[in-house]
């Protein structure tokens, strides 16, 4: 079939059959949010399962679930408030916003890299147009932060916060209880999926680019010093990798993950597992392989938190567009969190292979004097104190205490001597390696690499090609007619089949049985079960499969059993 239209014929049958439509289309509708209608409904859940089965079989990763709605302090620590921007350019003459880097387009090999003022001389050298009114009189390109703020309380007593712009921040004020949980013991992960939100300047693409989104996100906490890594001989096919361009090994690749992990591409262990297990992911719910590839992050566009970062990009309608991130967080947040907070909860405790003996200087107060002069902050001066790592050479010195204020110790105050003793470990901050993954974006290349335009009889005919695991039904019952008992009989056995755990049935009784046939085929069910006269007399029936539209009969009962089992694709 012609691929001109393909776009919109997809985008048309989404619409029509329920899978994705226009948010408050009847008002308008809202650029970058849309509605996922009752089979589209279905998709998300079964591909979001999947998500989470897939990485319950890690056995040290578990599911939280933490608020959209995070306190203002919680994202300055975590850099959100100061560096989640993206660049803004303003048409002087229709007021018009868009998003610098989409107006530019590829005029500049990396536009992440440039700053304000070099954007605006670039604006000026190509003779940028307003996409609304077509002239080139443009307002100094200018940061946008994406976070939607709100508040929490009433009026005078309120606190400022935002909309979450990611699940990790609420996984990581969750670490102290998962560290508890663990036994304190590392690595361990904990997984999220929900909505996430960011202002987006110039929505654009569909499900590409949204402002309400669904996110699933891994926080994978681990000892620097002991990474944990698995045999990446397990995934044998190849794949395709764009290092750092500025970097030795500059230049696309068709290779294992174990070759590009020996070969130094990807650097840390722990990562390139994490490269591999979201391949095999995404390949398990329908994504074509050959569209794949991991692209790395130059130094000049890397996240502000992060010191390794890989995309996986998915090739469809709207070109390559990434859908996975992969990031190496270091100790970033944690220590963040524990700076700003002051909590000292955001550490763990690393033993060595045998004990150490360490002498060390210290300070130790003098509580004659100490008391006297702190009164009740006496306590905290003592404590502080002892905690001191770097003592200072001269006396006298402002003492840091954990609320964050200073006191001054004097010489007369404390005196100096060794304190002798034997340390079997260590404290230190985990680092954290994340994969996290857009659901929406995923979602729509699911529909695009299996949408499927074929011709049957020589007409037009399309199959939306999904893998059982995330397609909306595992089938549907079809009485040939609705009527004559078959009617009765098709609804007692969608009944029984509705018992069955995990298994996902509806009924269609509408027009004829070949457009009924070609209703189940367009939105990807892979099953239909017919009733038909047979059927009355002897309780068999029709079993047709979608891809190839073969067909089997077989008694109610044996396919009863075979959907228990899984194993209706053993009957062809």
């Amino acid at each position: 079939m012609d691929e001109n239209g393909r776009m919109s014929r997809l985008s048309s049958l989404l619409r029509r059959r329920g899978v994705v439509l226009p948010s408050f289309e009847i008002y308008g509708g809202v650029s970058g949010l849309v509605d996922y209608g009752p089979v589209g409904a279905r998709i998300k859940r079964r591909v979001v399962n999947s998500w989470i089965e897939h990485w319950s079989k890690v056995p040290n990763v578990v599911e939280i679930d933490s608020p959209t709605i995070t306190p203002e302090s919680v994202l300055v620590a975590s850099g959100h408030v100061g560096e989640f921007n993206d660049k803004m350019s303003e048409c002087k003459s229709c007021s018009g916003a868009f998003r610098s880097d989409h107006l530019l387009g590829n005029h500049h090999e990396n536009l992440d890299s440039l700053d304000s003022v070099e954007l605006d001389a670039l604006f000026v050298k190509e003779g940028i147009k307003c996409p609304s009114c077509d002239a080139q009189d443009w307002e100094k390109t200018s940061p946008m932060n994406l976070m939607f703020q709100t508040s929490i309380g009433a009026m005078g007593s309120s606190r400022t916060a935002f909309m979450r712009p990611e699940t990790a921040q609420g996984m990581f004020m969750l670490y102290p209880a998962l560290y508890r949980h663990f036994r304190q013991r590392l690595p361990f992960g904990a997984m999220q999926t929900g909505k996430g939100y960011r202002n987006e300047i110039s929505p654009r693409q569909g499900m590409i680019r949204l402002r309400e989104f669904n996110m699933a996100e891994l926080e994978y906490f681990i000892d620097p010093e002991d990474p944990p890594s698995s045999d990446l001989s397990s995934w044998p096919g190849i794949v395709r990798i764009l290092p750092d361009p500025d970097g030795p090994h500059s230049g696309e690749k068709e290779a294992t993950f174990e070759e590009v992990f020996e070969a130094g591409i990807v650097k840390h262990p722990t990562v390139a597992w994490f490269l591999a297990m979201t391949m095999q992911f995404l390949e398990d719910v329908g994504i074509d392989p050959s569209k794949v590839r991991f692209r790395q992050h130059a130094s000049s566009e890397m996240a502000h938190y992060a010191s390794d970062c890989w995309d996986c990009e998915i090739n469809g309608e709207h070109g390559w567009i990434e859908v996975v991130g992969i990031a190496n967080r270091t100790c970033h947040d944690l220590e963040s969190h524990e700076k700003f907070s002051k909590s000292g909860l955001m550490r763990a405790w690393r033993n060595y292979d045998s004990p150490v003996k360490e002498s060390r200087e210290v300070l130790k107060p003098i509580g004659s004097v100490v008391g006297p002069v702190f009164r009740e902050r006496a306590s905290e001066v003592s404590l502080a104190l002892s905690e001191l790592t770097d003592l200072p050479k001269k006396l006298p010195f402002a003492l840091l205490l954990a609320d964050g204020t200073s006191v001054e110790i004097s010489e007369d105050m404390v005196t100096r001597s060794y304190q002798d003793s034997v340390v079997s470990g260590e404290y230190f901050t985990p680092h954290v390696i994340e994969p996290a993954f857009g659901i929406d974006r995923i979602i729509w290349h699911i529909l695009d690499h299996n949408y499927l335009e074929l011709e049957k009889e020589d007409e037009k005919y399309t199959i939306l090609s999904l893998e059982p695991s995330v397609a909306p039904y595992d089938l549907v019952v079809l009485p040939l007619f609705d009527k004559d008992g078959m009617d009765l009989m098709a609804r007692e056995l969608l009944v029984r089949i509705g018992s069955i755990s995990g298994v996902i049935a509806e009924i269609d009784t509408s027009r004829s049985i070949g457009r009924r046939y070609a209703r189940s085929d367009e939105i990807g069910v892979p099953w239909a079960v017919t009733v038909d006269h047979q059927s009355l007399d002897d309780s068999t029936v029709t079993i047709r499969r979608r891809d190839d539209q073969k067909q089997v009969r077989i008694d109610t009962d044996s396919l009863i059993g075979c959907l228990i089992s899984g194993s209706l694709s053993s009957l062809f």
